[in-house]
């Protein structure tokens, strides 16, 4: 990687031309993924926003066959539950033109998420190559995949994957690694609203915030990261 600008920032009037700017950019990781490599891995998040970008991204001429999808985090529920980001991806995502690709489910079915972990590392292991576009949302606390401030597993020893335990207000889940994600070529952040854009400022602008997850995806300087939001 070793890229001298990692922070690129572009700002959009409205939540659907960020997402259609987005999108354009990741078809062209895509296919130039599928071009050198033979093939192309995506991460992309769950909520509200990313059906914007997957109800276009689904209709881009893409080799689709050559595309393998996952997700960068998971609440551990089963995959029809109507909190799975599985359901939100095969609902918005897997159909028409991408009904195609190859899907790798964080979420495989045990008991707990701290039994299904290593399950769910032997699936992220099978992809062959580092991921080649992330697509991260935050919440207003500055958390991204599932990574919460303050939470043991930001630090994650090199593994692909690791488990987030419930809360009295959260489900348990498994999100991808600090690690994994900042393996790929490229991370993409899209955010919107005057809350998510103070915790992003506090965190872009901090020297030192060790136990905050989006500190350590802008503050590093391998991976190129770009940004777009609206107000």
């Amino acid at each position: 990687m070793g890229v001298d600008v990692t922070l690129r920032e572009f700002d959009y009037a409205t939540v659907e031309a960020a997402a259609s700017a987005l999108t354009r950019r990741l078809v062209q990781i895509i296919r130039t993924s599928i071009a050198e490599d033979g093939n192309a891995v995506l991460a992309v998040s769950g909520g509200r926003t990313p059906r914007l970008v997957f109800e276009q991204l689904r209709e881009s001429d893409i080799s689709w066959s050559d595309v393998i999808v996952t997700l960068t985090d998971e609440r551990w529920v089963a995959n029809d539950h109507s909190e799975s980001n599985e359901r939100l991806v095969r609902e918005y995502l897997l159909k028409g033109r991408a009904e195609g690709a190859t899907f790798i489910p964080l979420y495989g079915g045990e008991s707990s998420v701290e039994i299904g972990l290593q399950a769910c590392e032997s699936r992220l292991l099978s992809i062959e190559k580092p991921i080649d576009a992330v697509y991260l949302g935050m919440g207003a606390d500055g958390h991204i995949a599932s990574l919460f401030p303050n939470a043991h597993v930001i630090q994650s020893n090199h593994s692909k994957c690791v488990a987030v335990p419930a809360t009295p207000d959260r489900l348990p889940r498994l999100s991808l690694s600090i690690d994994t994600i900042l393996r790929a070529r490229e991370v993409f952040l899209l955010y919107s609203g005057r809350d998510k854009h103070e915790a992003y400022l506090a965190a872009k602008n901090s020297d030192n915030l060790p136990n905050s997850p989006l500190w350590s995806i802008l503050s590093q300087q391998v991976t190129p990261v770009c940004v777009l939001r609206t107000s």
